[in-house]
């Protein structure tokens, strides 16, 4: 409510809006009145005749209302100034309403009365100008001008047939036909519709009359008799469109031509029109300058009423503007500050900046709910978002948010860990790109109905293959764009430990099954050999060689037994305090033995490292691993291979495991099903048996830590990273804790 009085307040130190009150409008109107009755006077249009006096009355009118309206327009400026000065509120954004109305009168007003009188001058001037005068007098002359070039003309082609009809008297007087076509072919040729040759009392001696032509007199006796036979004589009427003309024939005896042809009607007519015409040039140019002043005069009195009626329109609707504007502006002041409960007070008559104040009260009571409800909306979401983050962040699966156009909206730090990219590189990116092995499932889920949708992928990130379980489900909604949530379950430990118990139980029958009757199969060959071998005289040598393949067969099917023995009953590491770093050191000490044509590198911190293993078994785990090392590299051919190089590094950075990473320039491992190598039975070797990694991960799994495949970083070859941890592992976790497990050792890689 302070609010409300403090607007009260200032609402009542506002300077009056009443301006001059009625006076203004009577002075306004009456001059936009004596001005439309000055333009209906000096038009034209009433019974008052604009006489002399007439007009000096109305000009003497319309300049005491001018003058009147000159002293409210100043009145209200020097009120205005005032105001200014005194620092009255709002007194800015008065006198900018008040510049902006009246220079939005004043120009149109100026420009109008300005383009009005130029263009009633320019309009007028260009037909008094000389060249036109010069023209318009003229005009009679050059009508009188074209008549006589049109006589001439008939005049010169009358004298061409007469001499043509003179050289042709001859023909005359031996052949009247023929000369009749001569005079027809001359005739046409001259372009004379009407031939005739007349006596000197005007009987027709021939006549050819190629059009008919209405109108046309015969020759008086005093045309013939002033017919010379050196110029033609030209005929003409006052009406019509016909020349004629006469000329004697010199060689016929006296004998009369007499041509006639249709001309412009206009060398008869316009003589006359141009001496109309010209007489009433004359009477407009001695009114030329009495018109301009009349004009200028009224467009100046009535430019002058228009702009002051503008102006004062606009001080006055400026005066009844700036108040609830001013309101407005303070009220949104407080709006802008955070104040909800502040109201504009309305007055009467305020039209419609009233019914603004009015709505702007209910936008601040709305805004005023809606924001208490928006706040409390915002808490319940806010605390609802970080316990959903804090559960993502809890959840050892990924989970990946997809919105209805395909892109990502949530990571949770498992998803970065499992893909290797952290989140600002995954929000906002298509799920087709990130994730293409989960592009089929995802479109199917939204071109379909189902709720939920289930399938196990294969993914390969910076060569590591892991087997991920997908779930994809949909948000409950009518609409058919939906949002989806994507859930990544790594279980690529769990398939190949519950692939390892399988085969191990398959080992344990096949031993069991195979190894009874390998003895007797041995000493029964033996036997043979010993027996029979003196006995048998031919084919001795097959004899022998058939014994000693039986027997070594044997030999092999029971080493093949003891490892899948060995695989099937891996004994229980017994845990100590060992030197890691020298049993590595022992390690790569006889494999230099073994294979002297190979370079070891030792990247082992110097000094003892100790931390809590089985010796026996991490060093066969690691013979095992450096030896399939070897072995890789004499897999590449010999043009190919070069100095064959074994770098076996010991890292003691990572807080919570020691990490042994053995590299070779060998020829690597296949990228596809690469992670299955650690299954038994799987193997790229020929002869090999398939479990010596497998053996190896059984080993380090027992030990609480792992091991990957992956490729040399620094070029051709592979790479194989194994872990342990650096403190004593609980014998007590069982399988059911693998899955921590698991999500340990992919974090820490």
């Amino acid at each position: 409510m302070n609010d409300q009085d403090t607007i009260a307040q200032r609402q009542a130190a506002e300077p009056s809006q009443s301006g001059l009150g009625w006076l203004g409008y009577g002075a306004v109107l009456s001059a936009l009145a004596s001005a439309l009755a000055t333009f209906l006077i000096l038009s034209g249009a009433t019974p008052l005749l604009p006489t002399h006096n007439v007009v000096v009355w109305v000009f003497m009118l319309n300049g005491v209302l001018i003058a009147l309206l000159i002293g409210i327009v100043a009145w209200q400026a020097r009120k205005l100034v005032r105001e200014r000065r005194a620092g009255a509120a709002a007194a800015g954004l008065h006198v900018r309403i008040v510049g902006l109305f009246s220079l939005v009168a004043v120009l149109p007003a100026i420009l109008v009365a300005a383009v009005a009188t130029v263009t009633l001058e320019r309009g007028l001037d260009p037909w008094f100008t000389g060249a036109l005068k010069d023209l318009m007098t003229n005009t009679v002359s050059i009508a009188r001008s074209y008549r006589e070039l049109q006589c001439r003309t008939l005049a010169r082609e009358t004298q061409l047939m007469a001499a043509d009809l003179n050289r042709a008297k001859v023909l005359y007087d031996a052949d009247r036909n023929l000369f009749r076509e001569f005079l027809n072919s001359r005739a046409t040729f001259l372009g004379f519709p009407l031939t005739m040759i007349l006596e000197p009392d005007g009987t027709v001696v021939e006549r050819f009359e190629a059009k008919k032509l209405e109108g046309v007199p015969m020759p008086s006796q005093a045309d013939l008799e002033d017919a010379s036979n050196k110029e033609a004589l030209c005929l003409f009427q006052r009406s019509g469109n016909i020349f004629r003309s006469a000329l004697k024939l010199d060689a016929h005896g006296g004998r009369v031509l007499y041509v006639a042809r249709e001309v412009d009607p206009r060398a008869i007519e316009f003589p006359q029109v141009a001496e109309a015409g010209v007489a009433f040039y004359e009477a407009l140019d001695q009114k030329k300058a009495g018109i301009q002043i009349a004009f200028a005069s009224m467009f100046t009195l009535i430019a002058l009423i228009v702009l002051l009626s503008a102006v004062w329109f606009g001080l006055n609707f400026a005066n009844r503007l700036v108040a609830p504007i001013r309101r407005l502006i303070h009220a949104t002041d407080q709006v802008a500050t955070g104040n909800f409960y502040v109201q504009v007070p309305v007055k009467r008559g305020e039209g419609d900046l009233g019914h603004l104040g009015e709505t702007f009260n209910k936008m601040t009571s709305e805004l005023r709910r809606q924001h208490d409800g928006l706040t409390a909306a915002s808490d319940l979401i806010d605390r609802r978002r970080r316990f959903t983050e804090a559960v993502l962040a809890g959840v050892s699966a990924g989970v990946i948010g997809v919105n209805a156009r395909g892109l990502i909206t949530i990571v949770n730090p498992s998803t970065e860990a499992l893909l290797g990219t952290s989140r600002e590189d995954l929000l906002g990116k298509p799920i087709a790109m990130v994730l293409p092995e989960v592009a089929p499932l995802v479109e199917e889920m939204s071109q379909g109905r189902q709720r939920l949708m289930q399938e196990q992928i294969h993914i390969a990130r910076k060569g590591k293959e892991r087997t991920i379980n997908v779930r994809v489900t949909s948000e409950q909604t009518r609409s058919e764009k939906r949002d989806l949530v994507i859930t990544l379950d790594d279980i690529t430990d769990l398939v190949l430990a519950q692939r390892t118990s399988a085969w191990a139980d398959v080992a344990r029958r096949i031993a069991h099954e195979i190894k009874n009757p390998l003895t007797p199969i041995q000493l029964s060959a033996e036997r043979i050999r010993r027996k029979y071998g003196k006995v048998i005289t031919t084919d001795r040598e097959v004899f022998d060689q058939c014994t000693d393949t039986i027997v070594r067969q044997v030999d092999d099917i029971k080493r093949m037994v003891d490892e899948f023995s060995s695989f099937a009953r891996m004994p229980k590491p017994t845990i100590g305090n060992e030197d890691l770093a020298e049993t590595i050191r022992q390690v790569i000490f006889m494999m230099k033995i073994a294979h002297p044509e190979i370079e070891f590198v030792d990247q082992v911190p110097p000094g003892p490292l100790v931390a809590s293993f089985d010796r026996r078994l991490v060093s066969q785990a690691l013979t095992n691993i450096v030896k399939n090392a070897t072995e890789a590299i004499t897999a590449v051919p010999e043009t190919e291979r070069g100095q064959g190089r074994i770098a076996v590094l010991l890292d003691n950075t990572h807080p919570d495991y020691l990490i042994i990473a053995v590299t070779d320039n060998g020829k690597g491992f296949p990228v596809e099903g690469r992670q299955r190598l650690l299954e038994p039975y799987m193997t790229t070797r020929d002869g090999g048996t398939g479990l010596g990694l497998p053996i190896v991960a059984k080993i380090l799994e027992d030990h609480g830590g792992g091991m990957e495949l992956a490729d040399n970083p620094a070029g051709r070859g592979g790479q194989v990273r194994m872990w342990i941890p650096k403190t004593k592992h609980a014998e007590s976790e069982e399988p059911s804790a693998a899955s921590g497990r698991n999500e340990t050792r992919r974090t820490s890689l």
